[in-house]
């Protein structure tokens, strides 16, 4: 497959995807799709896609999944248990409807 301007590198010529930041994998992973999307290619380098796809898929989940863990471990209790609860709402305050107000004083 060749590359262009708008798509990238063929798949396997980027980066390792172990070494790839949650932000170039996603991106990395917009490409494929469009390209295979396009219907551009053949059978073979739409399967090497695909496959390359997944792969960027699962290092997304990895970081999500690493990011989680992290927020949980931050919100964790000394005891182990993790607050998960909702933060309360701001209070919003009643305004007053001046004109409403006037009407019942005349």
């Amino acid at each position: 497959m060749t590359s262009d301007d708008r798509t990238g590198p063929p798949p396997g010529d980027g980066p390792d995807i172990a070494h790839l930041s949650y932000e170039q994998a996603r991106d990395e992973l917009v490409r494929v799709v469009q390209r295979l999307e396009s219907g551009a290619g053949t059978l073979e380098e739409s399967l090497a896609l695909w496959e390359r796809g997944e792969l960027l898929a699962a290092r997304c989940q990895e970081w999500l999944d690493g990011a989680r863990r992290r927020l949980e471990a931050a919100t964790a209790h000394p005891d182990g248990a993790t607050d998960l609860s909702p933060r309360p709402e701001p209070v919003e305050h009643e305004t007053i409807d001046r004109d409403h107000d006037r009407s019942d004083e005349r």
